[in-house]
């Protein structure tokens, strides 16, 4: 780095504002050719070798894809060090987004099940508002059982004979037998 304090000191004062962005942007741009250079390499070597051993396509592609990530990814890493970004912090900022976006998965999993069996049942025409449906904990045993008055994104509530109401989560459908009865007069079968 010598060279660029001798260089500094004989440049004019107006050169010297441009060159604290031309440097950076020289290295960046150096970065990324050699990244495009070892990938075409990295794509040679690995082609060679799946034509040597006679390895699937797939092998082949999977391998230039996940070795181009990897060059990539290491190039960005990189290019953020030259301007100034620090890889532990990118390191931490990455594992603690990690961490929230596992934890926010977990949370919200049972919700978003219960949405997607909605969708399911809708399309899948699984019971309809009044029908007579039982869900059975296995194929012999009684299970709960009621006429359908209402299916919304989480639930669908059952009526059962003595008039009380359960709200069974639309994802246990999915889990278990259903019995479906239609109301007298239904059209649809």
């Amino acid at each position: 780095m010598r060279w660029l304090a001798d260089l500094k000191s004989r440049l004019p004062e107006w050169m010297l504002e441009w060159l604290d962005v031309i440097v950076p942007a020289t290295q960046v741009l150096i970065i990324l050719v050699l990244a495009y250079l070892l990938r075409a390499a990295l794509r040679l070597v690995v082609k060679r070798i799946c034509r040597h051993y006679q390895l699937p396509a797939e092998v082949h592609m999977g391998a230039r894809r996940i070795l181009g990530f990897l060059v990539y990814a290491a190039a960005l890493l990189l290019i953020l060090e030259r301007l100034g970004v620090s890889g532990s912090v990118l390191w931490s900022a990455f594992t603690g987004f990690a961490a929230v976006a596992a934890v926010a998965f977990f949370a919200a999993w049972s919700v978003l099940s219960n949405i997607f069996c909605t969708i399911l049942i809708f399309t899948t025409r699984l019971f309809r508002l009044h029908d007579h449906i039982e869900v059975l904990e296995s194929g012999d045993k009684p299970g709960l059982k009621g006429m359908v008055v209402d299916i919304n994104a989480v639930y669908t509530t059952l009526q059962e004979d003595g008039g009380t109401t359960l709200q069974v989560p639309n994802s246990m459908f999915f889990q278990r037998v259903v019995r479906r009865g239609h109301p007298i007069g239904s059209l649809d079968g």
